[in-house]
């Protein structure tokens, strides 16, 4: 579409005309005018494009399952049970299987589109190559909002369990004006050791996670180990007191445990084989963190009851100190969640980083994003990113605004099941590493999961999302619109 034409462009033009003439496609539906500023926003990249861009390939399949599953196994199950159970009663483990099952319909999209189109960027980068500019754009703001809030978020609560686990070993804290009455020092610490992490390299930081995660699994498979000798028949009756509201309830409520699974799809440019590996590692790790997840809150509620467990913030520490007696085994679980904490501040925010990699090099954020240093990493973008979100730690109680990280992701999950119906009917031929089953059925369902939970966040979330979006509105019409790299190719 050169510059000469007129203010209004033919979508009846061949895909192969449109492509070559542009670097992008914009599928027709017949002869119809549409003003071209219109048909700019909606300007798709080829799936097929994959520029070199000086990452290394050096991830396998292990890497790339422990990524996805350092990722979502974090905060969460140390935290929610307590919050869960009273909800759904006994059947809380099965509100983990139902909020499995939830994100399983977006996984298996993931999966798909992580295969055919294997780039960094995740969500983002599969949105742009199915939905257009200004959909990817928006992705890509939600993403931004999901990782960097989410690791500042984990960051304060890292400084919480590190403080308590200091107090159950040497019985002392750090001054509460160091630990968030005035500035929160451990947790703008360990972000800024995560990113000395990501500067090492790929294969390094790949290292890291892979250790990390494998140590917070032995943790908590630990813990069930020595739950299980609690355990009574009688604390499962009645095994489901509020019925099925109480289980879906209880479903919404853990659902957000299993963000995170998606982390390996950020990686699409550094594994080394990612038609074949990034498939199989979102639907591996989704597999194992629920394993996990069902046998930590079995065992938890057969060991001490809901009552036990009803308001606890450190649920799963009373439970071993409930059955054992003792406190060693409260502080080794104390420590491995130090480890897994510490370990979500870093897959998450690799993925912050390779997101804005992919919107660097698509011009729609200032190159300095793209940048690859002599050890093949963003390293402006890692100490920009990894300094950013320090101060933000360090300095801002996120409260409920943490909050919003949800509605980031959910977005962007609902894009993802949309790109996969898109995408199957617009380029059918593309090879694909693994097929969503059931199309359109599948990503239907995700999609609508991801409606169903968007519509019950709370106002305040609305509020905040609602303003983050007009700022990244803004953003792209002031900026990124007219850099992008298809605008140039016009």
């Amino acid at each position: 579409m050169g510059r000469e034409a007129s203010d209004v462009v033919d979508l009846a033009a061949s895909d192969d005309e449109a492509h070559g003439r542009t670097g992008y496609g914009v599928r027709g539906a017949g002869h119809r005018q549409v003003p071209s500023g219109v048909v700019s926003l909606l300007r798709t990249k080829p799936v097929e494009r994959t520029p070199e861009t000086g990452l290394r390939r050096t991830m396998g399949l292990v890497p790339l399952v422990a990524l996805s599953v350092g990722a979502t196994l974090g905060t969460g199950i140390f935290v929610v049970l307590g919050q869960a159970a009273p909800v759904a009663g006994p059947a809380v483990a099965v509100s983990f299987v139902v909020a499995a099952l939830a994100a399983l319909f977006s996984a298996l999209s993931y999966a798909e589109l992580a295969g055919a189109v294997p780039v960094s960027g995740s969500a983002y980068s599969y949105t742009y190559a199915t939905l257009g500019e200004l959909v990817a754009w928006v992705c890509g703001w939600c993403l931004l909002l999901e990782y960097g809030v989410s690791v500042a978020a984990v960051a304060v609560g890292w400084s919480g369990y590190l403080n308590a686990f200091l107090y159950a070993t040497v019985g002392w804290q750090l001054p509460a004006a160091l630990s968030g009455d005035v500035v929160n020092l451990p947790a703008a610490v360990v972000v800024l050791l995560a990113t000395a992490v990501l500067l090492g390299g790929a294969k390094e930081s790949a290292l890291v996670t892979t250790v990390t995660t494998v140590l917070k699994v032995a943790v908590l498979l630990f813990f069930v180990a020595v739950a299980v000798f609690g355990f009574q028949q009688e604390n499962l009756t009645p095994f489901a007191p509020a019925g099925v509201a109480g289980v879906t309830g209880a479903a919404s409520l853990v659902f957000f445990s299993f963000i995170g699974f998606d982390a390996a799809s950020t990686a699409g440019e550094e594994a080394r084989n990612p038609q074949k590996d990034l498939p199989r590692a979102i639907v591996i790790s989704l597999a194992i963190v629920t394993v996990v997840y069902v046998l930590v809150a079995l065992t938890s509620v057969g060991a001490v009851g809901i009552g036990v467990l009803e308001g606890s913030d450190a649920s799963l520490a009373t439970v071993l100190q409930h059955v054992t007696g003792a406190s060693w085994p409260s502080v080794v679980l104390s420590a491995g969640a130090v480890v897994a904490i510490a370990s979500v501040v870093l897959t998450v925010l690799y993925g912050q980083t390779r997101v804005l990699v992919a919107m660097s090099r698509d011009g729609l954020v200032p190159p300095v994003f793209a940048r690859i240093g002599p050890r093949r990493v963003p390293t402006a973008n890692t100490l920009i990113v990894g300094v950013a979100v320090a101060v933000l730690a360090a300095l801002v109680p996120l409260g409920q605004l943490a909050e919003a990280t949800s509605i980031g992701t959910l977005v962007a999950f609902g894009l993802v099941n949309v790109g996969v119906i898109v995408l199957r009917r617009t380029r059918p031929d593309l090879p694909r590493g693994f097929r969503t089953p059931w199309v359109p059925v599948v990503p239907l369902l995700g999609l609508a999961m991801c409606v169903l939970l968007v519509a019950g966040l709370a106002p305040v979330t609305w509020l905040a999302f609602g303003i983050w979006s007009v700022v990244g509105l803004v953003v792209y019409f002031a900026y990124g619109r007219r850099r992008s790299q298809l605008a140039q190719g016009e």
